[in-house]
């Protein structure tokens, strides 16, 4: 019987998918294998903190409002236009004025054709001469009437009015140089602060990171415990079908088999709600199936170099410190600002102004302007002592401030005390814990010899796992604490980078 041969199109299509699955899995098992050292935890955590982030914000806020602050020496110039369409226009001339000025060649008229009556009785041929003028200088004199008239006509229905304006400080009070002092000081409040948040992120990255470690050896011990007592467990149970031992024996064995297994669960659950809190502080999904790069080691590397405590340098170096220092400075000045506004203070004004209609040769329309100088003095004379009462609000508040910066001080000197203290305990500790496990394998390998030689009941090898568990456990413990130790005195010293 023949069979049909797979033509080329479909081995290549098939060689294309079974080359696709590799490489995904090539690439899903290098991610699942992602190392991470407590640098690089470190490095992750300060790049994608978004509260480091703002506070790195605020930084550049408080930097750019000192540049504003340095502004307020500088003289300050405006350009103010406007434009308004009246109703009305303004007039210099009542209607009363208006009517005798137009009809002034009327008015001349009438009383020139009173004195040509009366001049007509002594000359008949004058008077007639001058008769047949009257009508046009009464014209005439209408006319030069309503020009005047319209001469004053002021046509301020539109009106443009454009001003520039400069303004220079010459003494406020000291206000300005308050104000400036002030915003630097806020710049250098908001880089400590910066600092100090990082230093916080430093902390509780390494703390997550060595729970993670912890809990990683902890697993291992766990599971090496379970095989431990799993392995005494089919032992017994050989031995109960021999006959050399008792169900009792069994039934303790198998309890300690489930307690085992319970203590495995409890420290894979705890495992992985670890590694999501340093997956959450490294700005990484929560899914991430990370690994520490000291989850394997035995025996964890401990400083090499003993941190000594010297509360000069914690006082030197403490970002805490510093916030209170520039937040006790800030608040003296406040006291000047407050000082400043009952304070003369002084300043020099140029400005140029021009409107249309023109004021300056007439109602004329045409953009036409001046420009004024002139010194502003603003004196201060009598707020029923506001001033006082304000000035000394501002002390207290200062006093304040630098009271918090004394109790600080004193409360740094005995944490750095504190912390020197547990290092010392820490170590301690450690050593007592490594020779408890010597203690603890040797006890173990009498039990499991004596045992297997029947001089030794099934109970005292329960116990003797059980106190090596509580031995291994305790080691590893000591060593976290050791290094958490260290890292809380390098915190309260200010010397964490």
């Amino acid at each position: 019987m023949l069979h049909k041969q797979p033509n080329n199109k479909v081995l290549q299509t098939m060689k294309k998918i079974i080359y696709t699955i590799l490489l995904t899995g090539l690439f899903a098992n290098g991610y699942a294998q992602q190392l991470l050292t407590v640098d690089s935890c470190r490095a992750l955590a300060l790049k994608n903190n978004k509260e480091l982030q703002i506070t790195q914000e605020k930084v550049n806020v408080a930097h750019y409002e000192k540049k504003a602050a340095f502004t307020q020496f500088l003289p300050q110039i405006g350009i103010t236009g406007g434009y308004m369409r009246t109703q009305k226009e303004i007039s210099l001339l009542n209607d009363r004025q208006k009517q005798v000025i137009g009809n002034l060649g009327n008015v001349v008229g009438s009383q020139l054709e009173q004195g040509l009556q009366a001049l007509a009785a002594q000359n008949p041929g004058l008077a007639a001469g001058l008769q047949g003028l009257l009508p046009g200088a009464t014209s005439g004199l209408n006319s030069i009437g309503q020009g005047i008239i319209d001469a004053f006509r002021t046509d301020t229905r539109n009106l443009t009015v454009g001003a520039a304006t400069l303004v220079q400080p010459v003494f406020m009070g000291g206000k300005i140089i308050a104000y400036n002092k002030i915003t630097r000081y806020a710049e250098q409040l908001a880089k400590a602060q910066h600092a100090t948040g990082l230093q916080e992120i430093i902390l509780n990255t390494d703390q997550a990171y060595w729970q993670v470690v912890s809990l990683a050896n902890k697993q291992k011990l766990a599971e090496s415990f379970l095989k431990l007592v799993k392995k005494l467990d089919s032992d017994v149970t050989k031995m109960v079908n021999e006959g050399v031992a008792t169900k009792a024996d069994a039934l303790s064995v198998k309890v300690k088999v489930n307690e085992a297994e319970m203590t495995l669960t409890q420290v894979n659950d705890g495992l992985s709600l670890s590694k999501m809190v340093l997956c959450q502080l490294c700005g990484l999904p929560l899914d991430t199936n990370i690994r520490l790069a000291d989850e394997d080691m035995t025996d964890l590397t401990l400083p090499s170099t003993y941190t000594e405590a010297n509360v000069h340098t914690a006082l030197s170096n403490r970002q805490e410190l510093k916030s209170l220092e520039l937040a006790s400075e800030i608040y003296r000045q406040k006291v000047n600002v407050v000082r400043a506004d009952f304070l003369p203070s002084i300043a020099v004004t140029a400005n140029y102004l021009v409107t249309n209609p023109s004021l300056y040769n007439g109602f004329e329309n045409k953009f036409r302007g001046m420009w004024a100088a002139g010194i502003i003095v603003n004196i201060p004379v009598f707020h029923w002592g506001e001033g006082i009462y304000k000035v000394k609000a501002a002390k207290a508040e200062a006093n304040i401030a630098r009271y918090k910066l004394d109790d600080a001080r004193e409360k740094i000197e005995l944490q750095v005390t504190q912390s020197s203290y547990k290092v010392n305990e820490a170590s301690k500790k450690l050593v007592m814990a490594e020779k408890n496990m010597e203690k603890a394998e040797e006890n173990l390998r009498y039990a499991n010899v004596g045992f297997k030689e029947g001089v030794i009941p099934t109970s005292n090898v329960l116990e003797a796992q059980t106190a090596w568990l509580s031995a291994q456990s305790g080691k590893i413990d000591a060593q976290i604490d050791v290094k958490l130790c260290e890292l809380y005195l390098n915190k309260s010293m200010g010397t964490l980078k």
